[in-house]
């Protein structure tokens, strides 16, 4: 067993890093040595995600990894470079200092990337450089001698390509060699970096420093790569200021479209499954209040949730394609023509779209934006994003109610339009409150925005495959963990109070009464007790209404389970207002305590998110109000 803080069955191993910039590789270089063994966590005191690995290197012998945050420079203005610094210097709580550091630079963009040599050299680790991107360095023309920088900078160099594996032999001798520094496990030391004969003495200009990066780039006989024809074609067609937007708009409808068709044959193997399993559990087991809970609570809501597990992993397939691409940092030039109207900045895009996948890593991401009413601006308007745990109560209700018809043909059908009605429904919320925000509480001058474009590269099936992987346990450890205890603790509830003995009919219990309590004050909205229920269970997580609407009507009609069931257990409870109502109110409300918690640590207070949660669910009231009397 390995606790991945430097610790293998019982020994200690050596710890490094890997460090780089941006879009270098870095992190399809840390998944291809460490493959599926690895972990996720925060760092202590902070919500930044490390990713920690252990590499097998044969024998018996392995050397544990820490991928660290992206950064150009060392610089601790932004709190990715402070969480950099801290590794680097032995600061992390639970994380013995460093062994050694692999730094690892697109091929293709040496210059600016070399810039973090220097400021590394301070920390005096034993360092590897590795030179990424190394086919597509050569087939655009350029070269480089790398024998002539490792003399130059006084450490190990060698090319790569972290797609195919490369170079990867020079890496694993590399990590053979890393030892314990004598004292490490107490405190980090000086020594062992770059040379002191090295030619990136510690300056400060940076000009200076990139003076000095290029007479040792002229020394290793440097010739920069010419410009990648795809690229241009592609970027022709991407930033263009028409077709641009078009693109972005036909690349989103088919999305949707895949989530509606692409997921169904999975979703009925999952459904028949949990179906199966169910009726299995039930043979088995005696009649009695244990096969109650086993299959008419925890099995028939954790069972809700999980059989949205292919339609999530979709919409994570195409985040990950069009991110791994190259394509989501075009997107964010796009979006920053309309964003700029409305106080916001092109950076704060993909903190924007991440929030499709999960408010809580996108509100992090938010740390990328600079100017710090940004910031707050784009954390407050992330969670009208439709994360993915909204995605199970939209497919559930609009598979009930929206009847699938064409609308383009086979390309686009009536669900998915509905969907992405639902989506661009939260965009406009975003933006409004954003610009409403700039406008009155974050007032200040519009800052610039500047971002790097990387080439146009072909995602690998590996590092889509690691992503969907981390997905996956990410989503059933929350079906196993929230939904399931939230599940438990409805089918108790539906068990008091009892009666000689005997629990009491289902409108009769603990949880039917806690619905009817609320009842009178969302009946506007269309809403019955029922479904007073499930708003308050989603407040752990807003999945979780599926799950409480499955044990719901799984104890009522035991024989219910799957969604097909579910669906018509909603159409003979529910009309089409009703359910339009409850859909745009989960486009709105903020039925997330995970994203309240981290916005609480990310603005250092509770006056944000209590504003920002009181708003949602205002506008969602609203919203839902209308929705029930429109359709």
């Amino acid at each position: 067993m390995t606790d991945f803080h430097g610790v293998a069955d019982g020994a200690v191993a050596p710890l490094v890093a890997v460090v780089g910039p941006p879009n270098s590789g870095k992190t399809t270089l840390f998944n291809k040595l460490t493959g599926l063994r690895q972990k996720v966590a925060n760092y202590p005191g902070v919500t930044v995600e490390k990713y920690l690995g252990v590499v097998d290197l044969g024998g018996g012998s392995r050397v544990d990894l820490v991928d660290l945050p992206g950064v150009h420079g060392l610089s601790a203005r932004t709190l990715d470079e402070r969480v950099t610094v801290d590794v680097l210097k032995g600061r992390v709580a639970g994380m013995r200092p460093l062994d050694a550091v692999i730094v690892i630079v697109d091929s293709t963009s040496l210059e600016p990337d070399l810039m973090l040599l220097e400021p590394l050299s301070a920390f005096g680790l034993p360092t590897l450089l590795v030179l990424n991107m190394a086919d597509e360095f050569e087939a655009r023309g350029g070269s480089v001698d790398t024998e002539v920088l490792s003399v130059e900078f006084g450490i190990e160099t060698c090319r790569t390509n972290a797609r195919s594996g490369e170079g990867f032999d020079r890496i694993r001798d590399f990590l053979a060699g890393v030892k314990i520094r004598t004292g490490a496990l107490g405190h980090p030391l000086i020594g062992g970096g770059l040379q002191a004969g090295g030619r990136l003495p510690t300056v400060d200009a940076l000009v200076a420093r990139r003076a000095s990066i290029r007479r040792v780039l002229a020394d290793a006989h440097y010739v920069a790569p010419g410009p990648s024809g795809w690229t241009a074609r592609l970027d022709a067609v991407f930033l263009n200021r028409y077709l641009g937007p078009l693109a972005f708009f036909l690349v989103a409808a088919l999305v949707f479209q895949a989530i509606f068709t692409w997921a169904v044959p999975a979703m009925d193997l999952v459904e028949a499954l949990v179906a199966w399993s169910g009726e299995g559990l039930r043979a088995v087991l005696p009649v009695g209040w244990m096969r109650s809970l086993v299959v008419d609570g925890i099995w028939a809501g954790v069972g809700a949730v999980i059989v949205f597990l292919p339609q999530i992993l979709v919409l994570f397939l195409f985040l990950g394609i069009l991110e791994d691409s190259g394509y989501l940092a075009r997107a964010a030039v796009i979006a920053d023509r309309l964003m700029y109207r409305v106080g916001l900045q092109g950076r704060a895009f993909l903190p924007l779209l991440s929030g499709y996948a999960c408010a809580v890593p996108a509100i992090l991401a938010a740390r990328a934006v600079e100017d710090e009413r940004d910031r707050l601006a784009t954390i407050f308007v992330t969670p009208f994003m439709t994360c993915s745990a909204r995605l199970p109560v939209y497919a559930l209700l609009i598979a009930a109610f929206v009847p699938a018809q064409p609308v383009l043909g086979p390309f686009l059908g009536s669900q998915a339009v509905a969907l992405l009605g639902l989506y661009a429904l939260g965009v406009i919320a975003a933006v409004g409150t954003a610009f409403i925000l700039r406008k009155t509480l974050l007032r200040a001058p519009h800052a610039s925005f500047v971002m790097e474009l990387p080439p146009y590269r072909w995602p690998t099936a590996r590092s889509l495959g690691v992503r969907l992987w981390d997905r996956s346990k990410v989503f059933l450890r929350r079906a196993g963990r929230v939904i399931l205890a939230v599940t438990v603790i409805l089918w108790i509830m539906t068990q008091f109070p009892r009666v000689d003995g005997a629990p009491p009919a289902f409108e009769e219990s603990v949880l039917a009464r806690s619905g009817k309590l609320i009842e009178p004050a969302i009946a506007p909205l269309g809403f019955d007790w029922r479904i007073g229920v499930g708003l308050v269970s989603s407040l752990a997580a807003r999945e979780v209404i599926v799950g409480t609407m499955g044990t719901i009507y799984g104890i009522e009609n035991a024989e219910q389970e799957g969604s097909l069931e579910l669906q018509a257990a909603l159409q003979s409870h529910f009309d089409l207002p009703t359910a339009a109502a409850l859909l745009v109110f989960f486009a709105f409300a903020l039925q997330c305590m995970s994203t309240v918690a981290v916005m609480r640590r990310e603005t250092n207070g509770w006056k944000w998110p209590a504003l920002q949660f009181f708003y949602m669910l205002t506008l969602a009231y609203v919203g839902a109000f209308v929705a029930y009397r429109v359709f």
